[in-house]
């Protein structure tokens, strides 16, 4: 392997691990990396440079005839933008199609997820399959209305004119009719506060159902259809809320109903989770419906025994991206890593089998796992790998059990057959995860008086300066993790409290943010004081990237609390991708943004090679929707930035001034009763 390591460092230039990454376990897996003569995304990072046009938005490839690409001239733009691609497309039009085909390309991923889980919910609504079955009652009838369900519960949560497995099936219907249905608009458009509804409304953005507004944008941005970026963008905006009010925001849903609500639970996360003497099992991708079944299968005492007899002292699951968010907010589940730690789980030695599933999964790791033991196991129709070392298991709902056992014992018989010392860095931290609407309403007042008003009053009085969601992947363009944890240290500093998803939230879990303990360190005073008094962290773990409309959902209960206007733009508050990567980040920004928040990435954003489209993005926008794009690399000023934006919220809020703290004798509560 050492002459390996030469030929490499002859060949290509190495990645510098201090430079690479913040995170400690990281450095030390790419060091081996290195000693083993094994690339790396890092290495490949230094070795490929990303395109100038092409990261400015302006390399049109739509037809035969290009790439066309338009350069800024040298000395920026002075009047008309006389740049044109051969059919003429302007700048705005070729940055705005490349946009939009972005957003396409991410309400795909993140919807197609929620079909998927939707069919699966069907299945066993209708009593297909044993392996999955109703968890949360509560849950299915909260949701039920929302699909135009009807159902009369009691005062105890339960119904009292309908069969539970009748409401499920006619849930189950309803959703899966959400994807393709030929007349009407997204049912679940009616969560948001009615003041965002009505804008919506007005701006004709209001989706029909989600594959049509997909299959839209593949059509307007065809050569010679649509070449205007204002209309380009009202089609954007209509399939990135039926993403982010659709099909994201019926997967979580659906989720939960099958899997059961999260509530905060403990657990690790890091490299160092992996066990040197267990069964390590990684689970990677973005669907939970196999992922919950390994985790069953793993808790057997058959299963166990099995490994025992291989010589294991047991398994250890854990997990890389957001499939490890959905198995830990449920299960407790450690986290192995994010999407730029993939390759290094493998690194270690230790990884018997990586289970994958959809996005996120990097092609390489085939290559990574021919240096090791390890087993790599495709499991969906639609992801596969052409190399020849990767096992293919494609998941069936039908027989889920079926197949996660075959998956597990692949994993179990692989332990006896590492052939590399097994090097796991120590580096972990503990974590607690599963928030959501319901645990958050219930930690602010318990059972019986769980309210978001006392969030609303801690902000109001201004103990808590704002409300902050920073999500989003690892970019390997910028230092892993660096951008996450600056941003989320510098706005829990300034008392704004932090609701993170997906490799953000494993970030912060590495960092060790993810404690109530947290609080004292690193929060200002006012957030702090209430971080001890509730009990929970200061950044909130509220799951996967699809769940991101968790935010949206606990945005207008804030809303529905009172005291901080009558929509979510009207709210101090602001979102954030420091170190976004994949089109399912754009459709995810632009679906916030549309809701009313103003939106800042971090690394890059693909505009900047057409400034009136730019300035409509970051500046028009704000005036139709109330939230508005922003770009921001330096991660500080990228966290000021959004701080800023709070504070002029606060302002015209008139809560710009704390409020005096009075402390009410029994001479005070006889005259307030009175």
């Amino acid at each position: 392997m050492k002459e390996e390591t030469k030929k490499i460092q002859k060949e290509q230039k190495l990645a510098d691990p201090m430079a690479a990454s913040v995170d400690q376990a990281t450095r030390e897996m790419i060091v081996r990396a290195h000693e083993l003569g094994i690339e790396t995304i890092f290495d490949r990072a230094e070795n490929m440079k990303p395109c100038n046009i092409g990261s400015q938005g302006t390399c049109c490839k739509n037809c035969g005839m290009g790439p066309c690409r338009l350069p800024l001239p040298k000395f920026g733009i002075e009047g008309e933008d006389e740049r044109k691609g051969l059919c003429g497309a302007s700048a705005n039009t070729i940055a705005a199609r490349n946009f939009i085909r972005m957003i396409a390309g991410g309400a795909a991923a993140h919807s197609d997820h929620g079909r998927c889980v939707a069919e699966v919910f069907l299945a066993a609504a209708r009593k297909e399959t044993d392996a999955y079955k109703i968890k949360d009652v509560q849950k299915l009838l909260a949701i039920a209305p929302f699909f135009d369900v009807p159902v009369t519960v009691d005062v105890d949560g339960e119904t009292l004119d309908r069969d539970i497995d009748e409401v499920a099936l006619e849930v189950a219907e309803k959703a899966i009719n959400e994807w393709g249905k030929s007349e009407g608009e997204l049912l679940y458009l009616k969560r948001a506060p009615e003041a965002l509804y009505e804008k919506w409304k007005k701006n004709g953005v209001l989706p029909r159902n989600i594959d049509r507004e997909i299959v839209e944008i593949m059509h307007r941005t065809h050569i010679g259809v649509d070449q205007d970026y204002k209309n380009l963008m009202k089609q954007g905006t209509r399939t990135a809320l039926a993403d982010g009010w659709g099909g994201s925001m019926m997967a979580t849903d659906l989720q939960d109903v099958l899997f059961g609500t999260p509530y905060p639970i403990q657990s690790e996360a890091n490299l160092g989770v992996l066990k040197e003497d267990h069964v390590n099992l990684v689970i990677h991708g973005h669907e939970p419906v196999l992922s919950e079944m390994i985790v069953t299968v793993t808790m057997t005492p058959e299963i166990q025994e099995y490994a025992r007899a291989k010589g294991a002292k047991g398994i250890q699951l854990s997990g890389i991206c957001c499939t490890a968010n959905e198995i830990l907010q449920r299960h407790g589940v450690p986290l192995c890593g994010t999407f730029l730690q993939q390759e290094l789980a493998i690194i270690t030695g230790a990884c018997d089998a990586m289970v994958v599933d959809i996005q996120c999964i990097m092609q390489n790791l085939a290559n990574v796992a021919k240096c090791f033991h390890t087993k790599l196991i495709t499991t969906h129709p639609i992801a596969k790998m052409e190399q020849d070392n990767v096992i293919h298991i494609e998941f069936d709902e039908h027989y889920a059990m079926d197949d996660a056992k075959r998956i597990v014992k692949i994993a179990i018989d692989n332990f006896a057959n590492r052939k590399t010392e097994v090097m796991i860095p120590r580096h972990k931290n503990t974590q607690i995860a599963g928030f959501g609407v319901e645990s958050i309403e219930y930690h602010l007042g318990g059972t019986f008086r769980g309210s978001y008003y006392t969030l609303n009053d801690n902000i109001i009085n201004g103990r808590i300066r704002g409300i902050a969601g920073v999500v989003g992947c690892n970019n390997a363009r910028t230092r892993h993790n660096e951008g996450h944890l600056t941003v989320v240290k510098e706005l829990i500093k300034n008392d704004v409290i932090v609701l993170t998803t997906g490799c953000n939230g494993i970030a912060c879990a590495m960092e060790g943010l993810l404690t109530p303990e947290t609080a004292g360190i690193f929060c200002g005073p006012g957030l702090a004081e209430v971080c001890e008094t509730v009990g929970i962290p200061p950044v909130l773990h509220m799951g996967s990237c699809v769940d991101n409309s968790r935010i949206l959902l606990a945005a207008t209960e804030v809303v529905k609390a009172g005291g901080l206007g009558k929509n979510i733009s009207d709210l101090p508050a602001a979102g954030s991708a420091p170190e976004w990567m994949s089109e399912k980040a754009i459709s995810i920004g632009h679906y916030f943004v549309a809701s009313g928040v103003y939106t800042v990435f971090g690394v890059t954003l693909p505009v900047s090679g057409a400034p009136v489209f730019q300035k409509y993005l970051f500046e028009e926008f704000e005036k139709m929707y109330g939230g508005m794009w922003d770009l921001e690399i330096d991660p500080v000023l990228h966290a000021r930035k959004m701080i800023a934006h709070i504070d002029k919220k606060r302002k015209a809020l008139g809560i710009d001034k704390t409020r005096e703290r009075v402390l009410i004798d029994m001479a005070d509560r006889r005259t307030m009763a009175s």
